[in-house]
């Protein structure tokens, strides 16, 4: 029997999934639209910068976008938009 070979983060897709870690999303077509709209906004590119960050803090954004199923710089770029835009706020 061949082994498949996983990377870490593949890894540990699957511990969580087969730990039942995984739920419904609730309200699928409203949250959906959200990150339509997002992701709108993240690839309407006017202007390139360039920032240093971490490399932990690099590691981390990748992978919650890797749990969002989108590029990383989408993800940046849509957290920066909505800081903006006010629609997120520190505690």
């Amino acid at each position: 029997m061949n082994k498949l070979k996983l990377q870490q983060d593949e890894l540990e897709l699957l511990a969580s999934y087969e730990a039942e870690g995984w739920k419904s999303v609730k309200k699928l077509k409203e949250q959906k639209e959200q990150y339509r709209v997002y992701a709108r906004a993240a690839f309407r590119k006017d202007k390139r910068i360039n920032i240093r960050i971490s490399e932990k803090d690099l590691l981390d954004l990748q992978k919650r976008a890797i749990r969002q199923g989108i590029p990383y710089q989408t993800l940046l770029s849509s957290v920066l938009h909505k800081y903006a835009n006010g629609a997120l706020t520190e505690k």
